[in-house]
C-alpha cells in the first residue's frame, strides 16, 4: 500500500506518504523488502523507476481506490483543495455530485493559472462523476470546449457525444454546435461551419442574447476563413447585423460586442465607416480587462483591426499579447494563426531571424496534438513567406504551389490568397512586373465592392506592378481605395504607404515631396522593409530625373537594408540601380559566423560536418534547393567558395 500511495501521488512528499499509510493502517517502518524499492529523503522516490510502473500496474482497481481515498484524507482541504479533490474523484466508485463540484472548481483555478489541459482533466472526471443527466451533459460541453482549446480535439469530440446524449435542452444544443463547428474548422472540414453557426445563434437569441451574439461572432470568423468566395462572407456578415441586442447596460458593451460590431462593419462597409468601431474594438483588446477565457476568444479578430487601421504599434503590440495569453493558457488550438500574425508582422520588420524561430515554433506544435492540421499549412505558408522575402524563386514557386494545393484542399481559402500575394512581392523584388500583376490580381486586390476583400497588402503590389507595367488606369483606380484605408487609419504606416503609392503615379515636384514623405512617415514606424521600399522606389525615380547624387544617397540606404535583413531579390535590385547611376555597389567583407541566420548556421554546421544537401534537407524537413539556397548565402556572408573552408570560418 505504502508503495502504491508513492506511484498515485507524483509529488513524492515523505509527510503525505506517512499520513496516508497510517490512514491505510500500515506502519510506518519499512516491511516487505520495501527498502529495497524506496528511496526515503527529501522526498520518496523508487530505487528502480521501472519498478514505479510494475506496482501501479499489478494493483487491482479496488486497491488504488482505496489508496486515492487514503491519500485523499492525508491531504489539506485548505493549502491543497484541488489534489484533495483530485484524490477523491479517483478514489470514488459512484456518481457523486459533491465531488464533481469540487473538480469544477479544481478547474477553474487551473485554467486561471494557465493549466488548460488539468482544467480539461477535471472537468472529463467530473462529467463520470455527476449523477443528474441534465447537469452531466452541461458540464460536459464546458469539458469538451477545454479540451479543444488545449489541443485535444478527439477527446472534445467525445465529451460532445455525451453532450447530445443528454436530456433534451436548447441552448446546450446551440454550444455543443458552434464547438463542434469549431473543431470541423480547426481540422479543416468546416465548409458548412459557418451556417451551422448561424443556425444556432439565431436559435440562442430568444434565450440567451450573450451566447447569441458571441454565437454569431463565431460565425462570421469562421466564415472568412472558411467560405471560398467574399460574397458568402459579407452574406454572413450581413446576417451578424441581426444579432439581438448586447444584454448589458447602455453604454457599456461587452469587449465581444465591440469586436462582434467591428468585424461585422469591416466586411460590409467602407473603410471611414467602418474605422470608429475598429478603434474601439482596439482600445478594448490592448486594455487588460476581462477573463482570460473570453480575451482568447476574441482576440484574434483585433490583431485584423490594428492592420485594417495601419497601426503598426498596436498590430505588434496585440501580436505579441496574445501569444503571451495563449501561451500562457495553455490554449494551443489558438496557437497556428497567432503564430502566423506575428511571422507575417516580422517579415515586414525585417526580422527574418524572428520570423524563422516563430515559424519552427509552428513546425514543432504541427507533430503534437491531434488539432495540428491546421499549423501544418500556417508553417508552409511561414516558409513561403520567409522564401520570398529572401528572393528564393525556386522555392517560393515551389512551396506556393504546395500551398495552393493543400489550403484548397482544406478549405483555406485566404491562405491561398495569401500565397499569391507573396508571390507579387517577390517578383516585384526581383523586377518582373508582369508576373507580379498577374500574381496579386489572383489574390484579390482589384476588387470594387465596400469591405475588406481578399489580402489587406495586396493593393500595395498592384499599384507597384500596374504601374511599371503600363496600367496606370488599374493603379490609379486601386490607389483611391488604398487611400480610403489608409486615411481612415490615419496612422503613419498607412499614410507612408499610401504617399509611396501616390509618388508612383505623380510625376516632378509633386513626386519628390511624396517621396520624402513616405520616407518620413515610414522612417516612425516598426515597417523597416516598407522604408527600405520607399528609398529604392524614391532612388530609382531620382536616377530617372538624371539628380544621380541624390539617387546614389537612397540607393545605398535601401541596399543596406535589404542586404542586412537578407532580402537577395531587392537588394539586388538596388545594385543595379546603383550600379546605373555609375557607382558600384561594394562587395560585402569577408564576414563571420555571427552575421549568419539560425537557418544558415544550421546547414552551415550540418554541411561542415560532412552531410548532403539531400541529407541536411532530410533533417531541417526543407527542400535540397532552400539548403544549396542558403549554403550560396553562407558562402558569400563568409568569403568562401566551398565547403572544405567551412570548418575554418565557423
Amino acid at each position: 500500500h505504502r508503495d502504491a500511495a508513492h506511484r498515485l501521488d507524483p509529488l513524492g512528499d515523505p509527510a503525505l506518504l506517512r499520513r496516508a499509510a497510517r490512514v491505510l493502517g500500515v506502519g510506518t517502518t519499512a516491511s516487505g523488502g520495501a527498502d529495497e524499492l524506496l528511496d526515503i529523503g527529501d522526498r520518496v522516490r523508487f530505487r528502480h523507476p521501472p519498478v514505479r510502473a510494475a506496482v501501479y500496474g499489478a494493483a487491482v482497481p479496488g486497491e488504488r481506490r482505496r489508496v486515492h481515498r487514503a491519500l485523499a484524507e492525508a491531504t489539506d482541504a485548505g493549502t491543497d483543495p484541488d489534489r484533495r479533490a483530485w484524490h477523491r474523484a479517483q478514489g470514488a466508485d459512484h456518481p457523486d455530485e459533491g465531488i464533481a463540484a469540487e473538480l469544477e472548481g479544481s478547474a477553474a483555478r487551473a485554467q486561471e493559472r494557465g493549466g488548460l489541459a488539468a482544467a480539461a482533466a477535471f472537468l472529463e472526471r467530473a462529467v463520470g462523476l455527476t449523477p443528474d443527466a441534465r447537469r452531466r451533459a452541461d458540464r460536459a460541453v464546458g469539458a469538451a470546449r477545454a479540451h479543444h482549446l488545449a489541443g485535444a480535439s478527439e477527446a472534445a469530440l467525445a465529451l460532445l457525444a455525451v453532450a447530445e446524449a443528454g436530456p433534451p435542452d436548447e441552448p446546450r444544443r446551440a454550444r455543443t454546435e458552434s464547438l463542434r463547428a469549431g473543431i470541423a474548422v480547426a481540422a479543416h472540414r468546416g465548409a458548412s461551419a459557418p451556417a451551422t453557426l448561424l443556425g444556432a445563434a439565431e436559435r440562442l437569441a430568444p434565450i440567451d442574447a450573450d451566447l447569441s451574439r458571441d454565437t454569431y461572432l463565431q460565425a462570421l470568423f469562421t466564415a472568412v476563413g472558411a467560405l471560398p468566395d467574399w460574397e458568402g462572407v459579407t452574406q454572413v456578415a450581413a446576417a451578424t447585423r441581426a444579432a439581438p441586442p448586447a444584454s448589458g447596460e447602455p453604454g457599456e458593451p461587452r469587449a465581444a460586442d465591440l469586436v462582434l460590431d467591428a468585424l461585422s462593419r469591416l466586411y460590409t462597409q467602407d473603410a471611414p465607416t467602418a474605422a470608429p468601431a475598429l478603434r474601439r474594438a482596439v482600445a478594448a483588446g490592448i486594455g487588460e480587462d476581462g477573463a482570460q477565457a473570453e480575451r482568447l476568444r476574441w482576440q484574434w479578430p483585433v490583431n485584423l483591426f490594428a492592420m485594417a487601421l495601419w497601426d503598426d504599434a498596436a498590430a505588434r503590440d496585440l501580436a505579441r499579447d496574445h501569444l503571451r495569453l495563449i501561451r500562457a493558457s495553455g490554449a494551443l488550438a489558438l496557437l497556428p494563426p497567432a503564430l502566423g500574425t506575428s511571422t507575417m508582422l516580422l517579415l515586414f520588420e525585417g526580422d527574418l531571424a524572428g520570423a524563422e524561430r516563430l515559424n519552427e515554433e509552428a513546425r514543432s506544435y504541427a507533430a503534437g496534438a491531434d488539432v495540428w492540421t491546421a499549423s501544418a499549412t500556417m508553417t508552409q505558408g511561414g516558409n513561403l513567406g520567409l522564401a520570398a522575402w529572401r528572393g528564393d524563386e525556386e522555392e517560393t514557386e515551389r512551396l506556393a504551389e504546395a500551398v495552393a494545393k493543400d489550403a484548397a484542399g482544406r478549405g483555406e481559402w485566404r491562405m491561398v490568397e495569401l500565397g499569391h500575394w507573396v508571390r507579387s512581392v517577390l517578383y516585384n523584388g526581383l523586377g518582373q512586373y508582369e508576373r507580379a500583376l498577374d500574381a496579386v490580381l489572383r489574390a484579390g486586390a482589384d476588387h470594387r465592392a465596400p469591405g475588406v476583400r481578399g489580402v489587406l497588402w495586396a493593393p500595395l503590389e498592384l499599384v507597384e506592378a500596374a504601374v511599371r507595367t503600363g496600367r496606370r488606369d488599374l493603379a490609379s483606380r486601386t490607389l483611391e481605395r488604398l487611400s480610403a484605408s489608409t486615411r481612415a487609419g490615419g496612422a503613419d504606416w498607412g499614410l507612408g504607404l499610401e504617399a509611396r503609392c501616390r509618388a508612383l503615379l505623380s510625376e516632378g515636384e509633386e513626386a519628390d515631396r511624396l517621396y520624402r514623405a513616405a520616407i518620413e512617415r515610414l522612417g516612425r514606424t516598426r515597417m523597416r522593409v516598407d522604408l527600405a521600399r520607399a528609398h529604392l522606389l524614391y532612388g530609382e525615380w531620382l536616377r530617372r530625373e538624371r539628380r544621380r547624387t541624390e539617387a546614389r544617397e537612397h540607393l545605398r540606404t535601401a541596399l543596406g537594408l535589404f542586404t542586412g535583413f537578407g532580402m537577395t531579390a531587392f537588394a539586388d535590385r538596388a545594385a543595379r540601380e546603383l550600379q546605373a547611376t555609375g557607382e558600384t555597389a561594394r562587395k560585402r567583407n569577408a564576414g563571420t559566423a555571427e552575421e549568419l541566420t539560425p537557418q544558415e548556421a544550421r546547414i552551415a554546421g550540418l554541411a561542415r560536418d560532412g552531410l548532403t544537401n539531400k541529407e541536411i534537407a532530410a533533417r531541417l524537413y526543407v527542400s535540397p534547393r532552400t539548403v544549396e539556397y542558403h549554403l550560396r548565402r553562407v558562402f558569400a556572408k563568409l568569403g568562401i567558395t566551398s565547403r572544405h573552408q567551412l570548418g575554418e570560418r565557423l
